[in-house]
């Protein structure tokens, strides 16, 4: 084999490679070594030290299957793989299932679409945002390592806005407000489910991992700003009608408008967003920054 040379500045470096394994009685093959040929004890290995690391890579891989061993395994592994697995198949499934119907019906309505998307798709997002409650159990549980304030921030967020300002106003549900909410949500979990499904079972597609943790970027600015809208055009129709608002006489002896608590809520939507973005930004660094090296 052909050596290999490296030049630096204070020495010339040449690797080479022996023909026949073996050990060299000597470096030279004159007996006497030349004055410029200075060997580098650092990296010197005779037959002892050969012996010696080989022995201690022997114990090393002994005492890391001792360790292993002492671990105790999860009984449930298995089982556990397979609900994340099918929960996260069946969110993507129905998602997928919504974003496709609302782009095949605005391309063939257009603007028309926008008007009874509730009325269309209501049903599957229903179906779908209250199987994500699972989410909030599954970190509480520890079978997703999710921290569990983001994943609650979400639920409830999405949860408060599509079973109290859109589910209980007959006049929000015909706005084209729920158009852009609902699609929103759809495209981001198109690539947020498929990649807890690989994930969950050790695997990683480059493409999707970018795709996860790059769409966010702009959708969820632009999903809270959708709901945001949506809950200022309901505040009118809460202080009309009332509806869950206390009026007295009641045990506490105060009125507490709804409309009010909206405007509330307005400030927490956007924090929750400042929360969730800052806890999505770490990792979309940790997952797709720069590899930090390790030193040797």
């Amino acid at each position: 084999p052909q050596p290999l040379y490296k030049v630096t500045q204070r020495q010339l470096n040449i690797t080479v490679q022996k023909k026949e394994s073996g050990w060299w009685e000597r470096l030279t093959k004159q007996e006497k070594r030349p004055l410029f040929l200075a060997p580098d004890f650092d990296r010197w290995l005779d037959e002892s030290d050969a012996e010696l690391e080989l022995r201690e890579k022997e114990e090393e891989k002994i005492n890391k299957m001792k360790i292993e061993s002492r671990v105790p395994k999860d009984p449930f592994k298995h089982l556990k793989k397979g609900y994340l697995v099918v929960y996260n198949l069946v969110q993507f499934l129905g998602f997928s299932w919504i974003f496709v119907n609302m782009t095949v019906r605005l391309f063939i309505l257009g603007k028309d679409s926008f008007y009874d998307t509730f009325h269309t798709i209501a049903d599957m997002m229903f179906f779908c945002q209250t199987l994500a409650l699972m989410e909030i159990l599954n970190s509480l549980i520890g079978l997703v390592r999710s921290p569990v304030i983001p994943a609650v921030i979400q639920v409830f967020g999405r949860t408060f806005i599509l079973f109290i300002v859109l589910g209980s106003l007959e006049e929000m549900q015909s706005k084209a407000v729920v158009f852009f909410i609902f699609y929103f949500w759809s495209i981001i979990e198109l690539f947020r489910y498929p990649f807890y499904m690989l994930s969950s079972i050790g695997i990683e597609w480059k493409p999707l991992t970018w795709l996860r943790y790059t769409t966010w970027i702009p959708l969820y600015p632009l999903g809270s700003l959708a709901e945001a809208v949506a809950i200022v055009q309901s505040i009118p129709i809460f202080s009309e009608t009332g509806k869950f608002s206390l009026a007295l006489p009641n045990p506490l002896n105060v009125t507490i408008q709804f409309s009010f608590l909206l405007q509330v809520y307005l400030i927490a939507l956007f924090l929750g967003l400042f929360i969730n973005f800052r806890h999505l930004y770490k990792q979309r660094r940790k997952h797709l920054g720069p590899k930090k090296r390790k030193m040797k």
